[in-house]
């Protein structure tokens, strides 16, 4: 994935449109997906489930830093934008950077910039080491919703063992540790409640939905749930082959719900339905659900519009997803054979069974 987003650059953005321009640089990005993986998958057999993808990229981030500043690997030749007289119109969006209002000569210690990140993290840790007593203080806590609307169905939350409510007891540190002033922090507040805003307007009308596909089973009538009985119409006319599918429906989940979270929630369980119908790896096939709902997320429109915002190229989301689609197509059928080649080919089970 970095070689390609490298010569994705050097194709599409750079002044001789040349896909090679980009392959000098094939050692480092391969020490840099290295630099997130390794990290990713010990943080996932030492820690837990809960860790991968935070100690992956924090690691995997402060490795590749490290080496691109002493040149470890680094190409002697150099690539570099063409001159910005020269883009074209499209590429410049309508926000400008207006830095007037900083105070001029405040600057800041790299290691306090990252202290917030790395809190996040240390919090997240000790909540969720279950050698620690701090987890069963925290799940201690709970608002239960029983038997909602006479449908038998009961819904527990713990608000505290929640990530959003340490990334909250974070803020508030930082906001001492930042020596803040009252208005900075009301203008964070601001700008970062207009982003949630805006993606929980989404999930007003997601999150209903995922729940009713959820607890369809729940009826007088005793009719399968949805996603058992997608899944064994899947198993029937699909087959074996299924792995090679089973990211493009986590894709496909994400590209419509805008969420990784939301796909993996309407889908884990229709694929682990098929999974149980073949009689084949139920968890290989929900992580290629859960890596192709990842992938989803370059396509997801929800995803495109809001970066779009971000950068002031808002309507122009198409040439966005022209070249999104690219990587995330080249995602969905490595992942797909290489799930099928787990389960077909080196007979990978559930680690539970075994």
């Amino acid at each position: 994935m970095p070689l390609l987003m490298v010569v994705m650059m050097t194709r599409f953005f750079g002044k001789n449109s040349s896909w090679s321009e980009g392959f000098s640089i094939v050692p480092f990005t391969i020490f840099g997906g290295l630099a997130f993986t390794v990290p990713y998958t010990l943080a996932g057999l030492f820690l837990g489930p809960e860790f991968p993808s935070l100690f992956g990229a924090l690691i995997g981030l402060g490795l590749v830093t490290l080496a691109a500043k002493n040149g470890f690997l680094v190409p002697k030749d150099t690539w570099d934008f063409d001159d910005p007289t020269k883009w074209p119109k499209e590429w410049f969006g309508t926000i400008t950077i207006d830095k007037s209002h900083l105070d001029n000569g405040k600057s800041m210690a790299v290691w306090l910039a990252w202290l917030p990140y790395l809190l996040v993290a240390l919090f997240l840790l000790l909540s969720r080491l279950p050698q620690l007593p701090i987890k069963n203080v925290l799940t201690s806590f709970t608002f239960n919703w029983t038997h909602i609307l006479d449908t038998g169905i009961t819904a527990t939350t713990t608000p505290l063992y929640l990530p959003g409510t340490i990334i909250i007891v974070v803020v508030v540190i930082t906001y001492f540790l930042h020596n803040m002033k009252f208005t900075e922090i009301k203008s964070a507040l601001a700008e970062s409640g207009m982003m949630i805003i805006g993606a929980g307007f989404v999930l007003i009308f997601t999150v209903p939905m995922v729940r009713i596909y959820i607890n369809s089973g729940i009826n007088e009538l005793g009719i399968s749930s949805m996603p058992i009985a997608m899944a064994e119409w899947v198993a029937v006319n699909v087959g074996l082959i299924w792995p090679l599918f089973a990211p493009l429906i986590g894709a496909l989940g994400a590209f419509i719900a805008g969420s990784n979270t939301v796909s993996n929630l309407m889908f884990s369980m229709f694929q682990f339905g098929v999974a149980k119908s073949l009689m084949i790896s139920g968890s290989v096939v929900v992580a290629l659900q859960s890596v192709g709902a990842a992938a989803g997320n370059m396509v997801a429109i929800h995803n495109v519009v809001a970066a779009s915002a971000t950068v002031g190229l808002l309507g122009r989301e198409g040439e966005t997803l022209k070249r999104t689609i690219l990587p995330t197509i080249y995602y969905l059928i490595v992942s797909g054979i290489l799930g099928w080649l787990f389960i077909n080919l080196f007979d990978i089970g559930d680690p539970l069974l075994q």
